[in-house]
C-alpha cells in the first residue's frame, strides 16, 4: 500500500480545508497509519480501492483486542473517515468503506457558532470599492443565508438562480439537488455582483455559468473561500476556529434556536439522516426546559 504521496495531500488538505492545527494534523495522520501499518502486516500488496468495510471493521476489532478506549476509537475512525473522504474528493479510490463504518458512542464537541453580530462583523469588514468587495460579500451572505457547503456554494450557478421565486437549486452530495429559500439581502448583493462587477472579468471558456470566480475569469477555489474566512476573522479579531462551515452551523443553530422546525433544517442543509442535523441543536437548558413546561401534560 503506498500512501506517501496520498498523506502529504492529505496533510494540505486538513490545513487548508478544514483549518486544523499542526498537532490535530499530525494526529490524523497518526491514525491513518495506524490503518497502513495494520494492513502492511496482512497484506504488503494491498491498495486503497482493495479496502472494503469488513476489513475496517476487522480493524476496529483489532484496535479492541489491544485495548484501545471507546474514545480513542471513535478519534481513529474520524481520522480514517476524513482520509476517504479526501481520496474520494480526489477520485484516488471509487468507494469510500467508511460510509457504513460506526464509531463507538462517545460524547461530541459542537463546533463553534457565530453570532449574527459576529457575522455583521465580518461582512461590514470586506472593503465594497474593491474589484472582488461585492463579491466576497455574497459569498457571506450565500453560505450564512443558505447554508451552503463551500463545494456547493463555488459550484453554484447562475441558471441556478431564481430570483423571482427566491429560491436556488442547490447540487449537494451524491449528486442530489435540493431547492433553498434565498433571502432578499443575498439577492441584492449577488444582482449587484453579477451586473456590476462579474460583467467586467474576462471570462474563461466553460466558466461562463458559474457565478462566483477569480480574478482569472475561472470558477473560485475552495481554498479561496477558506482563506477569505480566516482573513476577515483575523481582520475583526474573531479568535474562535472557523471556516466556511461555521457558517453553516451558525445558520442551522440560528433556525432552531428562533423555533424552526428540524425537518425543514434538516432538508435546506441536504442531510440524508435527520440524525446528522440534530448536531446543530445545541440549544440551550433554558429552552430545553421551556418546550417542557409549555408542552408536557405533567408539567
Amino acid at each position: 500500500m503506498n500512501t506517501q504521496s496520498y498523506l502529504k495531500g492529505f496533510s494540505a488538505y486538513l490545513k487548508l480545508e478544514r483549518s486544523l492545527s499542526g498537532n490535530s494534523i499530525e494526529a490524523y495522520l497518526n491514525d491513518v497509519d495506524k490503518l497502513v501499518q495494520y494492513y502492511l502486516f496482512i497484506d504488503k500488496n494491498l491498495s486503497l480501492n482493495d479496502v472494503t468495510l469488513t476489513d475496517l471493521r476487522a480493524f476496529i476489532t483489532w484496535l479492541n483486542e489491544v485495548g484501545m478506549q471507546a474514545n480513542t476509537q471513535a478519534r481513529v475512525i474520524s481520522g480514517i473517515k476524513a482520509f476517504f473522504a479526501y481520496l474520494m474528493q480526489e477520485n484516488i479510490v471509487d468507494d469510500d468503506p467508511t460510509a457504513m463504518l460506526e464509531a463507538p458512542k462517545v460524547s461530541r464537541k459542537l463546533p463553534d457558532t457565530l453570532n449574527i453580530h459576529e457575522i455583521n462583523d465580518l461582512i461590514d469588514a470586506i472593503d465594497a470599492s474593491k474589484p472582488e468587495g461585492m463579491r466576497n460579500k455574497a459569498i457571506i451572505e450565500m453560505l450564512y443565508g443558505c447554508g451552503l457547503r463551500v463545494t456547493e456554494l463555488v459550484e453554484l450557478r447562475l441558471s441556478n438562480i431564481y430570483a423571482e421565486t427566491e429560491f436556488i437549486k442547490v447540487v449537494g452530495k451524491g449528486n442530489k439537488e435540493r431547492l433553498v429559500p434565498i433571502g432578499s439581502v443575498a439577492l441584492k448583493l449577488l444582482d449587484i455582483y453579477t451586473t456590476q462587477n462579474r460583467v467586467h472579468l474576462n471570462i474563461k471558456k466553460g466558466q461562463e455559468d458559474f457565478i462566483f470566480l477569480n480574478r482569472s475569469g475561472s470558477r473560485l477555489s475552495r481554498i479561496s473561500v477558506f482563506n477569505l474566512i480566516k482573513s476577515l476573522a483575523e481582520k475583526t479579531g474573531i479568535h474562535k476556529s472557523i471556516s466556511p462551515h461555521t457558517l453553516r452551523h451558525s445558520f442551522a443553530t440560528h433556525l432552531i434556536e428562533g423555533g424552526a422546525d428540524l425537518r425543514a433544517v434538516q432538508e435546506m442543509l441536504g442531510h440524508a439522516s435527520i440524525t446528522t442535523t440534530e448536531i446543530y441543536t445545541h440549544l440551550d437548558r433554558d429552552y430545553l426546559k421551556s418546550v417542557i413546561m409549555q408542552f408536557h401534560p405533567r408539567s
